[in-house]
């Protein structure tokens, strides 16, 4: 899945979570987690975050992620939206999602 626009998906209130998204020239992935519940889930968000862009073959992106205690589906289904919008798809490759 190719990112080639901006996009935006989630909100800032409580239990949710906003994920910001941007093209890079390059193949790295730049991820900056801003979360309510670092300390507890951290490691688990930035898991779920790689494990669903290596899913979709997705590189050089800029994720900016505001999270305010959003559970793993919600986090999943914000960020799979978001890549959507950024790709200009009209439908995730569902088999690729485990």
């Amino acid at each position: 899945m190719k990112i080639i626009k901006e996009a935006v998906a989630g909100t800032l209130e409580s239990s949710d979570v906003m994920i910001r998204i941007a093209p890079l020239d390059g193949s790295e992935i730049d991820l900056q987690l801003n979360s309510s519940v670092e300390k507890q889930f951290g490691d688990a968000i930035r898991q779920t975050v790689f494990d669903t862009l290596a899913q979709l073959g997705v590189t050089g992106v800029q994720l900016i992620i505001d999270d305010k205690g959003a559970l793993e589906c919600i986090l999943r289904a914000r960020l799979q939206t978001v890549l959507l919008r950024a790709s200009d798809s009209k439908e995730l490759p569902w088999g690729a999602l485990k």
